[in-house]
C-alpha cells in the first residue's frame, strides 16, 4: 500500500499595489515583513497598472513584475502610501480594488494608501485610519468612512488600515500574528529588530513631546523589567518605583512614550505571553494563566475572549506546531496584543 503524504499548503498570495509616486518606506514594509516569515508561507509580488517601471516619490524608480491581474489573483492586497494623496486614481485601479473586496479578499493600506481604498468604496461604512496629518482630509473627502486619527491601525477583518511608516510595520506584524500566531510574529520582529507588537488602539505620536524635564529619559528599562516579571502581581506604584518616579508622573510619561497606559500595556503583554506559551508548550491553561500573571483560567479566558474573540483552547488548536493555520480562513477581526520593551 502506497504511503500517503500531506499536500503542502499553497502560499498565501500577497500583491503589493505600487502606484505612481509611491512612498519608498511604505513600499518596503510589506516586502520586508512578509519575506522574513520562516517557511515562506507568503508569496509576494509587486504589481502596478502594468508591469514595468514605476516612479517613487523619492525620484527613483522601482520595477514591478505584474499589472493589475496580480490584484485579481491575490489573497491579500496591500496599498502603500503615495503622493499626492488627493489625486484622482485611474478607473482600472479602483475597479481592481473594488473587485478584490467583492471577492472577499483581504485589503490592507499603509499610510495614505487608505485614500485609494476609500476612493474604491472599500472603506464605506467602516472604521479606518491614516497618517494623522491627513486624517481630516480623508474624513472630509469620504464622509461614509469613520476615520480615527488617534490609533496606529484599524483591523476591520477583511479590511485593515494603518497610520504612518512605523504603524505600517505594526500592522504587517499584526497580520503575521493573526495568520500564524504570536510566536512567528515575534520571531519576525526580532529578525527586523522591531518592536514585537504595538496594539492597534495605541495612540499615534501626534506632536506630543516629553516634558522638558524629561529630556533623554526613557522608560524602556522599566518595561523590560516588567516583561521579566509578568508572573508577579505588578502595580503602577511598583513600576513607578523601579523608574524612580512618582506614580502620577510615571503614568503620564508612560502614556507619552508608548501611547497607552501602564495597565493596558501590562494586560496586552500578558496576553502575548499566554499566546506564546499556548503555541510552544503543552502547559495546562491554569499553569499558563499563572505564568503570564492573569491569575486564574477563567480570567485568562475572559481576556482572551475580549481581546482575540476566541478561547485559549481554540487558539492552541489553530497555532500549535502540529497545526498549520489556514491563511485563507474567514477574515474575522482580531485585536492583537503584546507590547515590547522598546
Amino acid at each position: 500500500m502506497r504511503e500517503e503524504t500531506a499536500t503542502p499548503a499553497a502560499p498565501h498570495r500577497v500583491a503589493v499595489l505600487v502606484l505612481d509616486d509611491v512612498l519608498p518606506l511604505d513600499l518596503g514594509i510589506p516586502a520586508q515583513v512578509f519575506i522574513a516569515v520562516p517557511g515562506d508561507p507568503y508569496e509576494l509580488i509587486l504589481c502596478g497598472r502594468t508591469a514595468g517601471s514605476v516612479r517613487t516619490a523619492a525620484g527613483f524608480a522601482v520595477t514591478v513584475a505584474a499589472g493589475l491581474e496580480a490584484v485579481r489573483g491575490a489573497d491579500t492586497v496591500v496599498v502603500p502610501g503615495y503622493a499626492p494623496h488627493l489625486r484622482e486614481l485611474s478607473a482600472d485601479v479602483l475597479a481592481a480594488l473594488a473587485g478584490a473586496h467583492a471577492r472577499g479578499r483581504r485589503l490592507v493600506s499603509i499610510c495614505t494608501g487608505a485614500f485609494a481604498l476609500a476612493a474604491a468604496g472599500v472603506l464605506d461604512g467602516r472604521k479606518a485610519t491614516t497618517h494623522w496629518k491627513y486624517a481630516h482630509e480623508l474624513a472630509a473627502r469620504h464622509p461614509r468612512v469613520s476615520v480615527d486619527p488617534r490609533v496606529l491601525y484599524v483591523d476591520e477583518g477583511q479590511v485593515l488600515t494603518s497610520a504612518g511608516v512605523a504603524a505600517g510595520i505594526d500592522l504587517c506584524l499584526h497580520l503575521v500574528r493573526r495568520d500564524l500566531g504570536a510566536r512567528t510574529a515575534n520571531q519576525v520582529a526580532r529578525s527586523l529588530v522591531s518592536a514585537p507588537h504595538r496594539d492597534g488602539g495605541q495612540a499615534q505620536y501626534i506632536e506630543r513631546p516629553l516634558a522638558p524635564e524629561a529630556a533623554g529619559v526613557t522608560l524602556a528599562s522599566t518595561r523590560a523589567w516588567a516583561l521579566a516579571r509578568l508572573h508577579e502581581p505588578l502595580t503602577v506604584p511598583q513600576l513607578a518605583a523601579h523608574a524612580h518616579l512618582a506614580p502620577r508622573t510615571f503614568a503620564r510619561r508612560f502614556v507619552t512614550e508608548t501611547g497607552t497606559t501602564p495597565l493596558r500595556w501590562l494586560l496586552t503583554a500578558r496576553l502575548d505571553r499566554a499566546r506564546e506559551l499556548l503555541e510552544s508548550t503543552e502547559l495546562a491553561v491554569d499553569h499558563i494563566a499563572d505564568r503570564c500573571g492573569l491569575g486564574s483560567p477563567s480570567n485568562l479566558r475572559l481576556h482572551f475572549r475580549r481581546a482575540l474573540g476566541t478561547t485559549p483552547t481554540a487558539y492552541r488548536a489553530a497555532f500549535a506546531p502540529t497545526a498549520r493555520p489556514d491563511l485563507d480562513r474567514a477574515h474575522a477581526p482580531a485585536t492583537a496584543a503584546g507590547p515590547s520593551a522598546t
